[in-house]
Parts: structure tokens; sequence; C-alpha cells
């Protein structure tokens, strides 16, 4: 018999119908000689209850369905005389698949820090069950966003001989061996006996790449894995995540902005309608862990993406944000671990938030920011202080979004480059790019895992991501 998903059982089949299902045992018990069975398949947050006469099974069967153990059952679709579901499976027939003897996944609450160290088993829980289909969901949902939008997808290369951000801050990739480096005559490593013959890095975004895709096919956009080798042991950052990047040109940074919100809306919307399933069991779970304080952050989920949806995002200046953070009570009172001093600060996460969720109490776009902390490929503006970037910021995140538009001028991006010492031998490509047809044109990086972790609910980012890569962590 084909197995059907327990899904599409739960929602379709009719009472009498016989029906195959495969799954893994979440709880079993025995009652008045009756074994009741939940099994979970992955399909949906909901088990499928197998009711089995003991008297079918073979003994050592018996004792082989535990927690964690996986079955093929054959029976017929009855209904069910519990409350919490409306059918159930009268088994007939009755397969063990695989046994789970000491199975550390017992029916009992664990701490999301515990299933972090049996990642590969995580995924049988109802909470990471919920989490990674809504994170399938948003997945797709991008590539049908953009779709429907005309553009084109593209992959950008992971491996990369430059640096598009200027941090510095990435992993280097060689076939050199780490024992036998050769070495110039200066004492330096000869990366000319490198497999690519020369210094070659994970990349941290493939937006250099798909700017000229874009100055020739108009709108394209590349979704895939990004690195930062950055030290930081927090709850929003990972060594290895996922980025969209869409470049478009002839858009301004205005066109840049309203993108950007329309996809995020679009996003949240799609997860809302697709997964209310698994939505409102997230919902639930951050209701009891939350105090009863009406604030942004302590919104009840499913309030706060509704509100994300029904108001348009403030926008305001870099200027602007800066005065009302030196202004504010937070940082009169020296609340603020990094105190806002004057224009030309870093906005910290601390300072994004409180933009946020306690003075406009709704996402913010911070437009305009300093030349001086941003990258060199961002357009100048007439000040010549400041430069025509945007970064959209969200409720318990911070920035969520981060763009500009893009420096098309091949004299103000020869002499940024120039000023930031970056190497204009290694971008002749890029900025052939303006030699020949430049156009204005713009774009922006969304963080996959950020946006999970928002429309979830997951206080930490690696608890979004499968199998997270963090400092001094590289498991599974």
């Amino acid at each position: 018999m084909k197995r059907i998903k327990i899904k599409e059982l739960l929602a379709t089949t009719q009472v009498g119908t016989q029906a195959c299902v495969k799954g893994w045992v979440r709880t079993k018990r025995i009652s008045k000689n009756i074994i009741f069975i939940a099994l979970n398949d992955g399909s949906t947050l909901h088990n499928l209850q197998i009711v089995v006469e003991p008297s079918q099974l073979p003994e050592v069967t018996l004792q082989s369905i535990v927690p964690g153990s996986s079955l093929c059952v054959e029976g017929t679709v009855t209904a069910s005389q519990g409350q919490q579901q409306r059918i159930e499976l009268h088994g007939k027939q009755l397969t063990v698949l695989g046994d789970a003897a000491n199975y550390p996944l017992q029916p009992k609450k664990h701490s999301l820090a515990f299933l972090r160290t049996i990642a590969h088993l995580r995924f049988r829980t109802n909470t990471f069950g919920a989490v990674f289909r809504i994170r399938h969901a948003i997945s797709y949902a991008i590539h049908q966003f953009f779709h429907e939008q005309g553009f084109v997808y593209l992959h950008t290369p992971i491996i990369t001989g430059i640096d598009a951000e200027g941090a510095g801050a990435m992993f280097h990739v060689t076939t050199l061996a780490p024992d036998h480096l050769p070495k110039q005559e200066d004492g330096s490593v000869d990366f000319l006996q490198d497999f690519f013959a020369q210094r070659t890095h994970l990349t941290v975004s493939g937006q250099l790449e798909a700017e000229a895709a874009a100055l020739g096919l108009a709108e394209v956009y590349t979704f895939g894995p990004t690195f930062r080798a950055e030290n930081s042991n927090t709850t929003r950052h990972l060594a290895e995540f996922c980025m969209v990047e869409p470049e478009m040109a002839f858009y301004d940074l205005k066109d840049n902005i309203a993108l950007a919100e329309t996809l995020l809306k679009y996003l949240i919307r799609f997860v809302m309608e697709q997964c209310p399933d698994d939505l409102a069991f997230l919902h639930q779970k951050t209701l009891a862990a939350q105090p009863s304080r009406n604030t942004e952050t302590t919104l009840p989920l499913l309030e706060r993406l509704e509100r994300i949806i029904a108001q348009p995002f403030q926008c305001i200046t870099y200027t602007e944000a800066i005065d009302i953070l030196k202004a504010s009570k937070a940082n009169k009172k020296g609340k603020f671990v990094y105190p806002i001093q004057g224009w030309g600060d870093d906005l910290q996460a601390e300072h994004e938030r409180y933009l946020v969720e306690r003075f406009f109490k709704q996402p913010v776009v911070i437009t305009d920011y300093p030349n001086a902390i941003k990258a060199f490929y961002m357009r100048q503006n007439e000040d010549e202080k400041t430069v025509a970037a945007m970064d959209i910021l969200f409720p318990g995140i911070g920035e969520i979004v981060g763009g500009s538009q893009r420096e098309e001028r091949l004299d103000k991006l020869l002499t940024r480059m120039q000023q930031m010492k970056i190497n204009t031998e290694t971008l002749q490509w890029y900025l052939d790019t303006r030699r020949f047809g430049t156009v204005p044109h713009s774009g922006f990086g969304l963080g996959l895992e950020r946006l999970v972790q928002f429309i979830t609910g997951m206080e930490n980012i690696r608890d979004v991501i499968p199998f997270p890569r963090t400092p001094g962590n590289a498991s599974f």
C-alpha cells in the first residue's frame, strides 16, 4: 500500500478508508489492553493517533515501540473517540522500521540549549518542526516573489578573491599544506602555488557580482550561503548564514526601500497564510515564555506580525536618528552600553532597538549614513558627507535589511576606493561596469536567519538554522 503523509490524511481522508502511514513515535500509552501511539512524520505539527491491540503484535515488536522508533502502519481510518483529533488509524499491520533504545528525546520538556547539542535529532520536536517548515515556506516565497517581479535568479561565487565589505573578517580557502607552506623571498606565503594561484576566501556577499549581472539583466537576485569570520558569540550572529541579495538597474534609493518593504510584508503574509498551525503553536510558546507586558518586543507573536503588515515603515535619516538617541533618557542616564556622543557615531543594536521598540514602536528605515562608516560602493550624496544608504530595523532583531543606491559614477567610485585603500587592480572588472554603459542602480541584503528568527519568535539565531556554525563550534 502506498504511503500517505499524515498532513494529507488528517486533512482529506474519509472514515472507513484504508491507509498506510510511516513516521516516528512521539508517545506510547496502554489503556485497557489497547495501545495508543502518537505518530509524526514531519509533514505537520499534528500527530496521528494509532490504535493497536497488543494481541495483534509479537512481544518483540511491542517492546520495540518506544519514543523515537520508526513505524510503518497499515489500517483503517476511523472516527476518533478522543477530543484532540477528528480521526485515528486502527492498525491492522505494524512494522518497526527502526528501534530507538536510549533515545535522548523523551516525552518531556528539553531546553533549547540542550537541543543544540543534539541538533541532528531536534528536527523531531514540535518546536523545530514548526521552525523549519516555516523556514522552508519563507525560502519558497522568496523565489516566488522575485519570479513574480520579473527578476533573474543568479548563483554568485562562494569562493572569491575579493572582500565586498572591506572588513577583512573572512575565512581563507587554500589547498596548501599548513606545515609546508611555499614562501616568497620576503617570507610571505606564495599563493601563486595555491589552487587558484591567488589568495582566496569564502564570500561575505555576492553583491559585487550581482551588480555586474544587473547591469545587463536589469533585475537579479542571489540567494545563498555567506560567511563571516567574526568572533561574535551573540544571539544574532552566525559564521555561516544565508543572504538574499537583489540588485536592480535604474532603481534609486526610494525604489530600493519600497522593494525591500514590499518583500518583507509579502514574506510575512505568505507564512501567515501557509503555516497557520505552526505559527499558532509558536505563538502559544512565546506567550508562555514572555512576561505580561505590552511592549513592542513582548506583543504576542501573531499580533506583532500583523502589525508589520498593516502599517507603513517609518523612514528617518541617520541625522534624525542621532538627534533622537542623543536626547533620549536612556542616553542621558547612561543606560546605553555605547553612549551616543554625536553625529558620526556608529549605531549599535541597542540603539536600533530603542528606535524601533521604544520610540517609534514600528519598523524603522534609516537613510543617509555618514560615508565614514559605510562601504566604498555606496553612492555619495551631494553634501559629500553622507551616502545613499538604508537600513531597515525590526523589533527584537535590529537591522534586518541593509542596502544602498550604488555609486555609478566612475570618478567618484575610484576616489572612494583610493580613500579606503581598496585594491583597484583586483576590481578592474567591477570598475568596467562603470566604464561601459553605467546606470543608476541599487540593491540590498536580507539575512534569511534573522527574518526566520523574527517570524518564529525564536530568541537565538542558532535555533533557526539546521546546524549552526559559530566561534568554537562546527559540529555535525
